[in-house]
């Protein structure tokens, strides 16, 4: 593909996912997200050919005049849009797949000191909620959502829901869905689930003790009429 019609198709990205894009001359000049990664294509053009310092060069620009940082030793596909995005930071060894969707504050971190594989790796259709943390070297699968706020450390299967600190996966193994069709603001609450399934728990508890005293009071009665209490009878003393 031709750098003219990777352009085009960021373009077209842009008013596919964000509704308040209003025309082609506002998103080349007004969405920071978009310049990031026109920037990091230049950027990751220099680092591959051996020219480490331009790369790092262009990706301290782009990190000044966009706020989001992104190594230029990163792998990003194709159709990714970072909404907002100040404060987004993508590591050296980060791989992001094709129409992955990341808001802003989100990091996609590594864990290790040694010159290895240690950022993640986000597979495709994969929407990162606002300030969400991505660390170390872990997969997360095709079509995932990560809630704002989160911070994983494991890998996740497609189309998992991963939620919390540290990031637990609600659902998982769903029908796949596009990622703009994710609504982020509506993740399950794992905490809340839980809540509500004890007090559940406890409105069937007490339910059933309800019907274990009435029972009791029954059976009671049953053996009060069978038995009735003796009546005091006098004692006759003899001497």
């Amino acid at each position: 593909m031709s750098a003219a019609s990777r352009i085009r198709e960021d373009i077209q990205t842009v008013f596919h996912c964000d509704p308040a894009a209003r025309s082609t001359l506002e998103v080349i000049l007004a969405y920071p997200g978009l310049h990031a990664i026109w920037f990091h294509r230049a950027a990751h053009w220099l680092w591959n050919h051996e020219i480490k310092l331009g790369g790092r060069l262009v990706s301290e620009l782009s990190r000044f005049l966009t706020g989001i940082e992104i190594h230029p030793g990163a792998t990003i596909g194709r159709r990714l849009f970072i909404d907002h995005g100040m404060g987004v930071v993508i590591g050296e060894t980060a791989e992001i797949g094709d129409d992955v969707l990341i808001y802003q504050g989100v990091t996609l971190g590594g864990t290790s000191l040694k010159k290895e594989k240690r950022h993640p790796t986000i597979e495709d259709h994969v929407m990162i909620s606002a300030g969400a943390a991505v660390i170390g070297p872990v997969r997360i699968g095709t079509g995932s959502r990560i809630g704002a706020g989160a911070v994983v450390v494991s890998s996740a299967p497609p189309y998992s829901t991963i939620v919390g600190i540290p990031g637990k996966i609600i659902e998982g193994d769903s029908a796949r869905r596009e990622v703009t069709e994710l609504e982020h603001g509506k993740l399950p609450d794992p905490v809340a689930r839980a809540l509500t399934g004890l007090s559940e728990k406890l409105n069937q508890i007490g339910v059933r003790m309800a019907e274990i005293e009435e029972r009791q009071d029954c059976l009671e009665d049953k053996v009060g009429e069978h038995h009735p209490p003796n009546q005091d009878r006098p004692i006759n003393n003899k001497r």
